[in-house]
């Protein structure tokens, strides 16, 4: 047996974490009692205390931060003093400023050519658009690409993280246009093309900065000495080059195909730019492009309906042929109807002509058995072919006319009189009161459709015919696919390879080209020689389409071509511009100077990793790939990690139209609820979308968005991502993690005051480990930091940064603070020097690698806490300047100790049984308490081991193991933890018996009523027959914790009186 007394006095907490600048937090219940008017009931007085007037602490002046760091220079903490409390602003304010100008971000390509592929880190950002500002899904982005690169840094590996903008062809050319349509009352044709262009610039050099502005705010270490914009002039030479190989490979051409069409942008789109809405039938839609229709109260127009008419027969009689189309209007450019040739309903009418009712166009009965099928309608079907892609195939089989009917507007055309003019969707209500008149319309009814929807601007799509360029993806396509299927691309999580699959084995022809003025314009002239007139749009003259580098070799190309000298010689470059994917899909390699050979190439070409979300993986992440293989014959990065969508906390998609999105700068800084309520009232919202979103900004702020900083802000999202699901982001979730980053302050600040006068060395902890001077608990420590370095380096190099915030923060609160900090209070009091020394090195080792383990994920709070530590600047010239330079924490195997974390696993125990024996009856923190343990096997050996841990964390005055049972008081309270471990506590003098007596009593009663009412439920006739089996069972469960309290109580009840008799006697 063995007995250890407490000899020193009780320190106070580390600190609280949920209360910055001292100010007090009311719970909920508390808040609900305000908001009632009820008033708090009055506290239960404490036996053997005086009621003593409380003494009301006011509440600190609000904390006001200057920031007196000249911008560049490194922030002098010998100036400024460590707050009480953690104060975003004020610690995260110098320091991105100092690391870029330290050049801390940069990378020598010549360093990272001379590494293995696994000592290297490379990695572009994608791109977002110049158009705007980052959300919260951004935010999340960014969090994980620099958590990634900070921990590559840290490892010593050649780092490189290229930050960038997209040009964004359609997003800023109609931003640009609507402010222009707004300042100045005209449009982009009224100021020309090239006025325009300079107008877009003009426009990005003003605002373009918002993104890269928020990047910096978010701490990423982006090497910003080579940010790029994709209209740059090194990318856009690579896009020339790219236009120009794809077109010397042959797999770039023009053609005059069936595409999609914006008749809101009027330009062509690719196929995966096309969103769908399903309708279940008769549908009422607005569209923008319209005025409105008439007959609609809201001005909606009709979709999801079959309408029927009929095409009477040439010649005389009164014999017509049905037919049926969900858009009406296209009857104007058919150019057929279509029968089985199988079917005897039609035989007769096999090689003759229905007349078109509006324009007397002669239409074909056509025989097609692939494409009409007999029983469903009238087994006759209209054809437009250059308006339907099944219909445009059934016209270059059959030879058909092609009639083009819409103007690019999506009005109607002269080949659509006499409804030239109108807008589509009125044409089409204007088609059916005509035929109505000429007695050809057979009415209507519900259909089930799909529409086709432009992702960029909304309009419903149409089905054109116009001249676009083309690349044939199939062999890239392949290529992509293979690279997956062998293992040589890493796609993460595994189960989006389907998706990757799904996309590149059904891959079509990429449609590059864009009807628009901002944008990378299209390589491309066509040539004349002087006097000639030819349509460049005629597919007869494609071959007067010159694809070239520059107008010099134009006429080069076109002297040969044509066999004249240049002096005959026009060209017109096409107006068109490249699809803005296609010079995203260059990004990797662009950055780095290709089509040279550039250091950068050389260096950094192939990158790492790709990391994005899953929402733009065939869009950009594909195309990368294919135009990567293709162009320069290697993966651009051997990896692709996708974080998971990123929704608002009902679900929803994070998106500008909903009003739910949340800039990561009113995160970091704070918002007011006016300054969210007037962001949403300068956007674009409908009012009822706007009215939705105030609604949920005042319920989910109603005081706004406390200032969180950057640090918590990251750490928050990080703890979100769990690889394959969708992350519902609940804002309020992540200001939380400003508690933990002020616990982190407190807990750092407090440590500092016991290694003040601690001088580490560069052998600290092999000197520690090796000096014989250890406790269990320093060795519990070392081993746990050890632990959570290998948990923290194997989660984040297989992407699962939810799991390493978890075990970083695990480490900090469970073992650091809640454990080694309490442990070491009474050691570096008192007068054992090793054992000082030992705790104090600890301490120190702890703290500094804890910073280290955490600073991938919150950059600026670690920064200015390692800075803070004591020697930092003595450690000789391998000390590195900065925490983000320095080696990032490595298991040590040999320091690993699960002995001691096996005692420690002992210890807690005992301790959480002292701490609930102290709880159950009530005993106030400054009153110590005398254990007795009857303990054995490994639970003897801990507690032996560890008395003065069990002292110190159970506030006890004495710990006693195994004494005989004569020798323990009777007056104890006893908690049983297994067959191996007992703890009693002496509660003489410290418990009121009768008091506790009375309360129990009291809750006895309480009790014992519900119960009685109960049991009589239970027993009532017709009970058994009567009630659910859900009921029942839901009664016998509240019958049995009844009872089970009732007995707690009344044992409770019974082991009072027996101790008053005791103490009485």
């Amino acid at each position: 047996m063995t007995e250890k007394e407490d000899e020193t006095p009780k320190e106070e907490a580390v600190g609280d974490a949920g209360a910055a600048d001292g100010e007090k937090k009311l719970s909920k219940s508390q808040l609900k009692k305000l908001a009632k008017g009820k008033k708090d009931k009055k506290d239960k007085p404490q036996w053997n205390t005086a009621n003593k007037e409380k003494k009301v602490k006011a509440a600190p002046p609000k904390f006001e931060f200057v920031n007196e760091t000249p911008k560049g220079e490194k922030k002098d903490l010998s100036k400024i003093p460590m707050q009480d409390a953690y104060h975003p602003m004020a610690v995260e304010a110098a320091w991105q400023e100092w690391w870029e100008a330290k050049g801390f971000y940069s990378c020598d390509p010549k360093f990272a050519a001379g590494k293995k592929p696994e000592e290297k880190f490379v990695m572009v950002i994608p791109p977002p658009n110049v158009t705007g500002s980052l959300h919260l899904g951004h935010a999340l982005t960014a969090a994980v690409e620099d958590t990634l690169t900070r921990w590559h840094r840290m490892k010593g590996h050649a780092t490189l993280y290229v930050p960038g903008t997209d040009h964004a062809g359609i997003a800023t050319q109609s931003i640009v246009e609507k402010m222009l349509l707004k300042s100045e009352g005209k449009n982009r044709h009224d100021l020309g093309r090239e006025a325009f262009v300079k107008k877009v610039w003009e426009w990005k050099e003003d605002y373009g900065g918002r993104i890269t502005g928020q990047l910096r705010r978010l701490g990423s270490s982006c090497d910003w000495g080579r940010e790029r914009f994709t209209m740059d002039d090194m990318l856009s030479k690579a896009v020339v080059e790219a236009f120009n190989r794809f077109h010397e490979k042959g797999i770039l051409y023009r053609a005059n195909r069936l595409g999609n069409w914006s008749c809101a942008l009027k330009s062509a789109i690719s196929d995966i730019e096309v969103d769908h809405i399903e309708l279940e039938g008769r549908t009422f839609l607005e569209v923008k492009t319209h005025k409105g229709n008439p007959n609609d109260p809201k001005g909606r127009y009709e979709f999801g309906t079959l309408t029927s008419f009929a095409y009477p027969l040439e010649g005389d009689g009164d014999e017509k042929i049905i037919v049926a189309t969900t858009r009406l209007e296209t009857m104007l450019g058919d150019t057929a109807v279509a029968v089985h040739p199988e079917d005897d309903r039609y035989k007769h009418l096999h090689g003759k002509f229905v007349i078109h009712p509006f324009n007397n166009r002669r239409i074909p009965i056509i025989l097609d058995a692939e494409l009409v099928d007999m029983s469903f309608g009238t087994g006759a079907v209209k054809i437009t072919p250059a308006h339907d892609p099944n219909d445009y195939e059934v016209g270059k089989r059959h030879n058909l006319e092609f009639i083009t009917m819409l103007a690019s507007d999506g009005s109607i055309n002269e080949n659509g009189a006499p409804f030239t003019g109108m807008m589509r969707y009125d044409a089409r209500i204007a088609v059916e009161e005509a035929l109505t008149e000429k007695g050809l319309y057979f009415g209507k009814e519900p259909n089930k459709m799909r529409l086709g929807v432009c992702s960029r601007s909304g309009d419903i799509l149409e089905p054109m015919i116009t001249p676009q360029w083309y690349v044939n993806c199939g062999n890239m396509a392949k290529r992509a696919t293979d690279a997956v299927r062998n293992g040589d691309l890493k796609i993460v999580p595994s189960e989006h390879e389907k998706t990757w699959f799904w996309w590149l084995d059904n891959v079509r022809d990429w449609c590059v080209s864009r009807q628009l003025w901002w944008g990378h314009q299209i390589p491309a002239w066509f040539v004349t020689k002087k006097g000639e007139n030819l349509d460049k749009n005629d597919m007869a003259n494609n071959e007067r389409w010159i694809v070239a580098r520059d107008e010099a070799e134009v006429m080069e190309k076109a002297e040969k071509l044509l066999g004249c000298s240049a002096g005959e010689i026009e060209m017109e470059r096409d107006e068109d511009v490249l699809d803005t994917w296609f010079s995203s899909g260059l990004f990797p390699f662009s950055v780095m100077g290709w089509p040279e050979n550039t250091e950068d190439f050389k260096g950094f070409y192939p990158t790492s990793l790709l990391e994005t979300g899953l929402d733009i993986l065939f869009f950009w992440v594909a195309r990368m790939v294919m135009m990567g293989l293709e162009l320069t014959d290697t993966l651009p990065f051997h990896t692709v990690f996708l974080h998971a969508m990123v929704r608002d906390k009902e679900g929803r998609k994070m998106s500008k139209s909903l009003g739910n999105v949340i800039d990561p700068l009113e995160v970091i800084g704070g918002c007011t609820l006016q300054a969210l309520q007037e962001r949403l009232e300068g956007g674009n919202l409908a009012e009822k979308e706007v009215a939705r979103a105030k609604n949920n900004n005042a319920l989910e702020f109603p005081d706004g968005i406390p200032e969180c900083g950057s640090d918590a802000l990251r750490f928050g999202l990080l703890a979100y991502t769990v690889q394959g699901r969708d992350i519902s982001l609940d804002v309020k979730r992540v200001v939380g993690y400003r508690l933990f980053c002020n616990k982190l302050w407190n807990a750092t600040k407090f440590a500092l005051t016991f290694v003040a006068d601690f001088k580490p060395t560069t052998t600290l902890l092999s000197d520690l480990m090796g000096s014989g001077k250890m406790a269990i608990r320093d060795k519990f420590m070392i081993s746990k930091m050890g632990n959570a370095a290998e948990a923290v380096n194997d989660c984040f190099a297989n992407y699962k940064f939810g799991d390493a915030q978890q075990a970083a923060y695990s480490y900090w609160i469970e073992d650091l603070c809640n454990v080694y900090l309490e442990l070491v209070k009474p050691v570096v009091k008192g007068d054992d020097e090793d054992s000082k020394w030992a705790a104090q090195a600890t301490l120190w080792l702890a703290l500094e690698a804890g910073l280290r383990l955490l600073h991938p994920m919150m950059p600026f709070v670690t920064e200015e806490l390692w800075q803070r530590l004591p020697g930092r600047g003595t450690l000789g010239d391998e000390e590195p300047e900065t925490i983000m330079l320095a080696p990032y924490p490595e298991q040590i195997d040999e320091y690993k100790n699960e002995a001691v974390e096996s005692s420690m696993v002992d210890v807690s125990e005992v301790i959480k049984a002292c701490r609930s024996l102290r709880s159950s009856y009530n005993i106030k923190n400054k009153d110590l308490t005398a254990f007795y343990l009857k303990a054995s096997g490994s639970f003897e050996t801990s507690a032996l081991a560890q008395t003065d841990d069990i002292i110190t964390l159970g506030k006890a005055s004495f710990v006693k193991i195994n004494l005989p049972d004569s020798e323990i008081p009777e007056s104890v309270g006893a908690v049983v933890v297994n067959d191996q471990l007992t703890v009693l506590m002496d509660m003489k003098g410290l418990v009121d018996y009768k008091v506790e007596i009375t309360r129990l009593k009291k809750t006895l009663k309480s009790t014992i009523n519900p119960l009685e009412q109960l049991q009589n439920k239970m027993s009532a006739d017709g009970y058994d027959e009567k009630v659910p089996e859900d009921l029942k069972k839901t009664n016998t469960e509240k019958l049995d914790a009844l009872l089970k309290k009732k007995e707690e109580i009344e044992k409770g009840i019974k082991d009072f009186e027996k101790l008053d008799t005791l103490e009485s006697k």
